[in-house]
């Protein structure tokens, strides 16, 4: 079992940065991959960034490839996503998910088996 819990969401004016946290309870989270999803009114869930357990190998949508960055730190239990030169358009709910089994392809979102409550970001220009 694993449970996740996201913070650092808010208001920002373009151009800003923001850095989101997810922390997660259990003591096999450095096993697990993890990836970072968005959501806005009216869109599907769009995949942001995806982790391996190791850190190693990253993936990023090509929205936010050059402005985000995702990391994790597995003695802290804890995922961030680095977000810089935010725009408008990356409005939305951001959700962080854990894979407890290995997908060779961590952009889909119906890998995952565990998620967090979600956490606001607002982008104003």
């Amino acid at each position: 079992q694993v449970q996740l819990v996201e913070s650092g969401g808010g208001m920002v004016q373009a151009g800003g940065s923001l850095k989101l946290s997810c922390a997660a309870s259990g003591r096999t989270f450095s096993t697990y991959d993890m990836g970072w999803f968005r959501q806005t009114p009216g869109k599907e869930r769009e995949f942001v960034a995806a982790i391996r357990w190791s850190g190693a190998g990253t993936n990023y949508a090509d929205s936010v490839k050059g402005r985000f960055t995702i990391s994790r730190d597995n003695a802290k239990n804890t995922m961030y996503l680095q977000m810089n030169s935010l725009k408008p358009e990356d409005t939305a709910v951001y959700y962080c998910a854990a894979e407890k089994h290995y997908s060779r392809d961590l952009s889909a979102y119906y890998q995952y088996d565990y998620w967090g409550q979600g956490t606001q970001v607002t982008v104003s220009s």
